[in-house]
């Protein structure tokens, strides 16, 4: 550690600018990082050498990962980042908050160089933690060898009451523990003060203890504003073989300010100028606002012991490349999160086969032919289910169950040395969500986990995160409509489809047939910068024949299908040579339906295009051209999807063949007769929308 006084002139800086970028943006929370100061200086400060990071590689493969889940607190990290030496100048800082900047409100990966996560919803940061610590922990399984510890880091997180109180926590904490994520380090600033105030009316948890249930180690409470002592805790947690840790650091918000300190007014609003000049007399800082004197950027400088850490994981890497070409590449390939060079074959081989084989089954059935292909190919596919796997069937016959040894915590392997692929989260789905999220960001797998789609209530926000992040997240939701029946509206889907269709860098697809569900697969697994949401049956859809033109190989793989959107059947396909009245789009197992009212209709000589619309999302990306040719314009158009119909109408649609009210239990057949899922009500849809022209 530096000394003492070195120290505290350290943790005053971040102090300074969170007071000085709050009060110019007149916005903000100034209190959580006075608070944390001496904490990020015991972490982050290059003498304790607790953090190893390279300012100048923000992308290092071996560098601890650093969260901030109580991300209100964002100018103690944005002042780390700058003090420490990353490309974040003064001239950010004094942007905070405004327009275009690298310094949002609260810290966004992507944007700004050395955030690993973005952390806006409290609780949301210490799960992507875990998810971090569990990647470095199945990486280090698979890729590390005898005297070759090639992956090898701690994954730290700052974190408030707020974080706590969020249900979320629960769940990601207990799974750490279950997972012994002994390289997972939890500082939590105990300040004893949220939004509303003295939290001890509503946050009466006795947290030591409830860590310890999860199978935590925890040390403290210790003195937050003690750097010192701070530090000694975490070099006791690094040193934990087989558990988690969390170090309780008993702090004052807005330390150092006169009158705000320990208040709730130091937590979300600027101090105001009075008093940040008040606070700086306090705490003896004598320098005007944003400047910081060249001595304690000195001790704050990481950029040298940086670079000679790199410089040494590089050496020790050569040596492991060495002796292992093949893994090193491997390793390297995964972390780039390129796909193997094969994966088009595959991917076309395991769509052919589909269209071939023509199988009736559910999509959720689908989904678990076209995993056994891809699993097998790729070794970066991390699955997983919340206690719903003989329902998600997400599991295959090369993801085995990731279990970890009792005693030791080590990754439990098979007899060729391979560990488990598929996790059982228990019931915990937003949790999954979101260490998902923690596990893409470290790099190296391409998680999928399964779930009800009604439960996708649950995990919306970590969804949503993940789509703002631009992070590939497979999400795999079955038990798509009232096609599942007895278990009733409350486990019926009916708003979620169209919501989630809602929220911007998702690619929802719900795919109608095994070749159409092995595409979506396709299209997931190449989305390097967006999540998936895979939507799919509990109950067997039949087959949908296709022309070539659907599956012919093109750079991709595919060609009609991953458009989001295909002409499926003409008229002339039911015996009808007349020119095109109408189009029915269907989505999933409405596809079928689609296809019976066409026959139907042709009976009546009305001749019908059927669309099938796998993926809206995809195909509102498509260009102008092919979505007239897919949907011509003048023809009148019949939607038809077991869900919510408003996101239908967009599509110049006439008419929509859907449910707006929650569902019932009965047995499927009757459900879908009783809310008008038949052929006959959607051929004498189309028929009574013809008759209005």
């Amino acid at each position: 550690m530096a000394t003492t006084q070195n120290s505290q002139q350290m943790a005053n800086a971040i102090r300074a600018l969170a007071m000085d970028a709050v009060q110019a943006a007149n916005s903000g929370h100034p209190g959580a990082p006075m608070g944390m100061a001496d904490m990020a200086v015991a972490l982050w400060g290059p003498q304790s050498g607790h953090l190893r990071h390279n300012p100048t590689n923000p992308h290092w493969i071996n560098r601890d990962r650093f969260v901030l889940s109580n991300g209100h607190a964002s100018m103690l990290i944005y002042a780390l980042l700058h003090l420490t030496g990353y490309k974040l100048p003064m001239a950010e800082l004094k942007n905070f908050r405004q327009l275009h900047s690298k310094t949002a409100g609260h810290p966004e990966v992507g944007v700004t160089p050395g955030v690993e996560t973005t952390t806006g919803p409290l609780g949301q940061g210490l799960t992507n933690a875990v998810g971090m610590a569990l990647a470095e922990k199945l990486l280090a399984s698979e890729f590390n060898r005898e005297d070759h510890a090639i992956v090898d880091h701690h994954t730290y997180v700052f974190m408030g009451d707020g974080c706590l109180m969020e249900g979320i926590s629960h769940e990601a904490a207990s799974l750490a523990g279950a997972w012994k994520l002994n390289k997972l380090i939890a500082l939590y600033d105990d300040n004893g003060i949220s939004i509303d105030g003295q939290v001890t009316p509503w946050f009466a948890d006795n947290t030591a203890l409830r860590f310890v249930a999860y199978g935590w180690n925890v040390i403290g409470p210790i003195d937050g504003q003690d750097a010192a002592a701070v530090s000694t805790a975490i070099a006791e947690a690094k040193n934990s073989a087989d558990r988690p840790t969390l170090i309780i650091c008993k702090t004052h918000i807005g330390f150092g300010s006169p009158n705000r300190a320990d208040t709730a007014k130091a937590h979300g609003e600027p101090l105001g100028a009075e008093e940040i000049k008040l606070t700086r007399e306090s705490i003896g800082w004598n320098y005007a606002p944003f400047v910081i004197p060249k001595e304690v950027y000195a001790d704050w400088d990481a950029k040298t012991a940086g670079k000679a850490a790199e410089a040494a994981w590089k050496e020790q890497f050569a040596a492991y490349q060495a002796a292992h070409p093949a893994l090193a590449k491997e390793l390297v390939r995964r972390m780039k999160g390129d796909l193997p060079k094969n994966f088009v074959q595959t991917a076309v081989d395991t769509v052919i086969a589909a269209h071939q084989k023509a199988e009736t089954v559910a999509s959720r059935k689908a989904s678990q032919l076209a995993l056994e292909s891809f699993t097998a190919a790729l070794p970066e596919l991390l699955g997983g289910s919340a206690d719903l796997t003989g329902s998600n069937l997400t599991n295959t016959q090369s993801t085995p169950s990731l279990r970890f040894d009792s005693l030791t915590g080590a990754v439990i392997k098979n007899e060729a040395g391979e560990g488990g692929r598929h996790i059982n989260y228990g019931v915990r789905e937003f949790g999954m969500a979101a260490i998902m999220n923690g596990v893409t960001l470290h790099g190296g797998f391409i998680p999928y986990g399964g779930t009800f789609l009604t439960f996708s209530d649950y995990s919306r926000n970590a969804i949503r995160m993940a789509a703002l992040m631009k992070q590939r997240v497979i999400h795999v939701f079955t038990h798509d409509s009232i096609g599942l029946g007895e278990d009733g509206p409350t486990h019926q889907s009916i708003e979620h489809a169209a919501s989630l269709r809602l929220i911007p860098n998702l690619d929802v697809w719900r795919p109608g047939d095994t070749a159409e569900t092995a595409v979506a697969w396709t299209v997931a697994l190449q989305n390097k910068t967006k999540p998936t949401a895979l939507l799919l049956s509990r109950q067997n859809i039949s087959y949908a024949p296709k022309a070539d033109s659907a599956l012919a190989p093109d750079a991709c793989g595919l060609d009609a299908i991953n458009k989001g959107a295909y002409v499926l059947a003409e008229p002339t396909e039911v015996g009808l040579k007349k020119k095109t009245q109408a189009v029915i789009i269907a989505t999933g197992s409405e596809v079928q339906l689609a296809l019976h009212a066409q026959k139907l209709l042709a009976e009546r000589k009305i001749a019908v295009r059927v669309v099938s619309m796998p993926s809206t999302t995809t195909f509102d990306l498509q260009s102008a051209a092919y979505k007239s040719s897919v949907l011509p314009a003048g023809l009148p158009r019949v939607a038809v999807e077991m869900g919510a119909t408003g996101g239908w109408w967009k599509y110049g649609v006439s008419a929509v063949v859907g449910i707006d009210c929650f569902g019932e239990s009965a047995p499927a057949p009757v459900l879908f007769k009783h809310f008008g899922f038949t052929p006959e009500n959607v051929a004498d849809t189309v028929q009574s929308v013809l008759a209005k022209k």
